[in-house]
């Protein structure tokens, strides 16, 4: 198998489209979708080099695919990483990482604003396992610091957070693991590699639900851990080995014709999004809007040193509470109501009833999730649409 020219210095857009991309000898030019479970070897005595790991070649896709590395060596690529891992989706990768990082005794602090699931694996199954946790505004640098203790390994933030697009520092926390020989995990499905690239700020662990803007079009579950080589040679490959949260060669075949796009794609849902939130914020029944790179946002700054648009999601909050929120769903047209992001299609959630729905009703006051707060993941639709079917349904309020 022939692979193609390796990347000089090709800018994201470029990687994008060719980064990873190895050929059969048929020369495809589009990358092939090996759906294979095994392979066979010419001899035994191959089979067992191969094992032993003095013969390079696969030997089960739950190990490894074909298909599966173009795309972790293309995301690798796009974020800077010396080596990716696939997985199934991005709670699978979420998990990899804390379960084959950390053991019994070590501790870790996490920012309060983060995605329902993740907060679980932090609160309830990290715990099991004599896992400790602090939780921490996010925002606050000295709240990071203050929370280290000797037994602290890492540190996990989301930035933009889910679901009130809250910045964190990335580059202010990195020093403090730094410092403390901890390592810090960026979940950065909110802005993908096109807009916000973590280790360029010193984060050592990047994840990825690529369900949500890599794959792009809301088709297949995927997630990808971003890593270091000896954090994936010491911890992570031994454990997704034998544990098999395992990407399906499908579905990453998907994810890696979609990183093709996804440049673009973000480039325009930023567009789309800053569109919607002016109007939003430009609207009397909306009480509040919070998108990045809105100057009314309270970390607009340091949101513009970090990404490279203000991303396609935007949160906003309508008079009325639930039941306001509630009577503008029910009116929309074009958008559809859907708990998911990142699709081509806009998509409107309400995270007190959904993703969230599981938090106490303090925890989620804390976190700034109202009874109003609407979730809007902004899709590649014509802004005007958008605006006129959110104008439309805001009257129903």
């Amino acid at each position: 198998m022939a692979t193609n020219k390796k990347p000089g210095n090709w800018k994201k857009r470029t990687l994008g489209v060719r980064a990873g991309t190895m050929r059969s000898p048929f020369q495809e030019t589009s990358e092939a979708l090996y759906m294979t479970s095994g392979y066979a070897y010419e001899s035994p005595e191959e089979a067992q080099g191969r094992f032993t790991g003095e013969i390079e070649g696969y030997q089960y896709s739950r190990y490894g695919n074909p298909t599966v590395t173009m795309f972790e060596t293309r995301m690798a690529a796009l974020e800077g990483a010396s080596v990716a891992q696939a997985t199934a989706t991005g709670m699978a990768a979420v998990s990899a990482v804390f379960l084959s990082g950390l053991k019994t005794g070590d501790h870790v602090v996490a920012a309060k604003a983060m995605f329902g699931s993740c907060l679980h694996v932090v609160e309830k199954i990290l715990p099991r396992f004599g896992i400790t946790y602090t939780l921490v505004d996010g925002t606050d640098n000295a709240a990071w610091k203050a929370a280290m203790k000797p037994e602290t390994r890492m540190l996990f933030l989301e930035t933009p957070s889910n679901p009130t697009l809250s910045i964190v520092d990335i580059k202010a926390v990195s020093k403090i693991a730094d410092d403390a020989g901890a390592l810090v995990m960026v979940d950065n499905a909110f802005a993908s590699p096109a807009l916000q690239r973590p280790m360029e700020f010193g984060a050592h662990i990047v994840v990825h639900s690529s369900t949500k803007y890599i794959d792009g079009q809301g088709r297949a579950m995927g997630g990808v851990i971003l890593c270091r080589q000896d954090f994936f040679d010491n911890h992570l490959q031994v454990f997704i080995r034998n544990t098999g949260p395992s990407i399906s060669p499908f579905n990453a075949w998907l994810h890696l014709k979609s990183l093709e796009t996804l440049d673009l794609r973000m480039k325009a849902h930023g567009e789309n999004a800053a569109r919607v939130a002016d109007f939003l914020g430009s609207h009397k029944k909306i009480k509040k809007v919070l998108y990045p790179f809105r100057d009314d946002h309270p970390q607009t700054k340091l949101a513009r040193a970090q990404m490279d648009n203000g991303g396609g999601m935007v949160a906003f909050e309508v008079d009325g509470g639930k039941a306001g929120a509630f009577r503008l769903g029910n009116a929309l047209k074009l958008i559809d109501v859907c708990n998911n992001l990142g699709d081509a299609k806009s998509l409107i959630t309400h995270p007190e009833t959904t993703t969230h729905q599981k938090l106490t009703a303090e925890a989620r006051a804390e976190l700034g999730v109202t009874a109003g707060l609407l979730r809007l993941s902004v899709g590649l639709e014509d802004a005007d649409d958008l605006c006129e079917d959110l104008d439309q349904a805001l009257k129903a309020i």
